[in-house]
């Protein structure tokens, strides 16, 4: 399922950041590393595993996060390969750093992957190592495990490799700088192949049924002495940066599964009952889906501040339940595929912040250099789908708990108020649904007879931050 994000842009109240610590502590999120760790981290920082690794800091390489982000995965760089591509990818190595078995190895274990609130974060990694000596920070040389891909003129792999390397990023960018950059037309070298590339990809994925929702994310912005929540709908670059993730992803799914050993991310195909429940809202809200057609290239260009549009695309979100991780050591897994990516892929890009990666990434190392997967990485494979399937589900919790929570306290005095409001789901079992209010960027639940894909006008009954409870009756 795709995430709900919350962001907060400015402070935020005292009251607020408490409601946070509460969620942190009721989810039983870890605290501050163990000294043991840390000391760990220390040491390693110092030492990392640099041997027999080729020089390729003289690859121009960036980084394109969100601003402010110091835990730097990945690092592109972009050529044209006669009348093709060549994708350069330098993805942060932290096996260089951290061993399996090791007290930070451990740690990781209970943590799973790092988990981001709307003001700060549990890392996955101390910050010595994820915001550090492991981070491809701009102007530093980096160990990192570097992934060469080639494609065709139409954006089509025809060749892929990975190894160790050192690489030294240029600048760290943000997606803003990157999309005004391209349509001011000053955008040369990486950048104007990023959204070149980055549309190759997108159409690629239509043509083999692949998905991306335009969901908007919201966030805290702050106005009029206060703060409000707000929509924000993603830029194009930061779709075009994801799809050079998803190359690299699905380039080492590829490698694994020809190697019979690693370990994937699958989601299963949608079930017929969903996908006819889907095609008929698809149909009573207006939405076109002609015969033939996947239900990527039935989402793509979807608008969601489009009611009746917006509407499908949280209804249709039954079709992508289900995700999680396989590991195997022998036959392919029955399951290789990944529905919203309609290929197999496998999570590489990110092991600053996510444990399977690291993992994943030690298989393509040895895959490719042609020598045996180490014994303890082999070992550690059987562990790793429950492990992220437990932490994934903290993680989400999370998220929904924060987003809950900011809503309820941006909504607590305005109990008794009408808003305009798109409805987004209904409950036949329950009756109600779900409405998603136009302003603020509030999506609660709401009582009444509603009727799918309208927009009505409901009133708040409840906003208790204590419970996190926000709730609209039919106006």
């Amino acid at each position: 399922m795709p995430k709900t994000n919350i962001r907060v842009e400015s402070q935020i109240p005292t009251r607020l950041e408490d409601g946070f610590d509460r969620v942190l502590r009721e989810l039983k999120l870890p605290g501050a590393f163990p000294e043991a760790v840390l000391d760990e981290a220390e040491r390693v920082a110092e030492a990392p595993k640099l041997d027999g690794r080729d020089d390729l800091t003289d690859l121009p390489f960036v980084t394109i996060d969100p601003p402010g982000s110091m835990d730097l995965d990945q690092a592109v760089h972009l050529e044209r390969l006669g009348a093709g591509y060549r994708v350069w990818y330098a993805i942060a190595d932290v096996g260089a750093f951290v061993r399996p078995g090791g007290a930070i190895d451990t740690e990781a274990r209970t943590r799973g992957e790092t988990v981001y609130l709307p003001v700060g974060r549990v890392p996955l990694h101390p910050a010595v190592l994820s915001e550090g000596a492991a981070s491809l920070l701009p102007g530093t040389t980096r160990p990192a495990a570097v992934w060469r891909i080639d494609l065709d003129a139409e954006g089509r792999t025809v060749g892929a490799d990975v190894q160790r390397a050192l690489v030294r990023s240029r600048e760290r960018l943000d997606y803003g700088y990157v999309q005004a950059s391209v349509e001011t037309g000053t955008a040369d070298g990486t950048l104007g192949l990023l959204a070149e590339i980055g549309e190759l990809r997108l159409e690629r994925e239509r043509e083999r049924g692949g998905v991306t929702l335009p969901t908007p994310e919201q966030e805290v912005v702050a106005a009029d002495g206060g703060y409000r929540l707000a929509y924000r709908a993603p830029l194009p670059a930061e779709a075009w940066n994801a799809q050079i993730s998803l190359l690299t992803g699905v380039a080492a799914a590829s490698m694994m599964l020809d190697a019979e050993v690693g370990l994937l991310r699958v989601l299963p195909p949608p079930q017929a009952g969903d996908l006819t429940k889907v095609r008929r809202v698809a149909g009573a809200l207006g939405v076109s889906w002609p015969d033939g057609a996947s239900y990527g290239q039935v989402v793509h260009g979807l608008d969601p501040r489009d009611p009746r549009q917006a509407a499908f695309l949280h209804e249709s979100k039954v079709l992508l339940r289900g995700s999680g991780y396989v590991a195997f050591d022998g036959a392919p897994p029955k399951l290789a595929d990944h529905a919203a990516v309609a290929a197999p892929y496998a999570h590489v890009t990110a092991p600053l912040r996510r444990l399977a990666d690291r993992y994943a990434t030690e298989v393509c190392l040895a895959i490719a250099a042609g020598e045996p997967i180490p014994q303890d990485v082999t070992r550690s494979l059987p562990a790793l789908p429950d492990i992220m399937s437990a932490t994934g589900r903290r993680a989400s919790a999370v998220e929904r708990a924060c987003v809950d929570l900011v809503e309820a306290f941006l909504l607590r005095d305005r109990i008794g108020q009408p808003f305009q409001a798109v409805v987004i789901d209904t409950d036949d079992r329950r009756g109600g649904g779900q409405v998603q209010l136009e302003d603020p960027a509030v999506i609660a639940r709401c009582d009444g007879p509603l009727p799918l894909g309208e927009t009505v006008t409901v009133r708040l009954t409840r906003a208790d931050p204590a419970t996190r409870e926000v709730r609209f009756t039919l106006a």
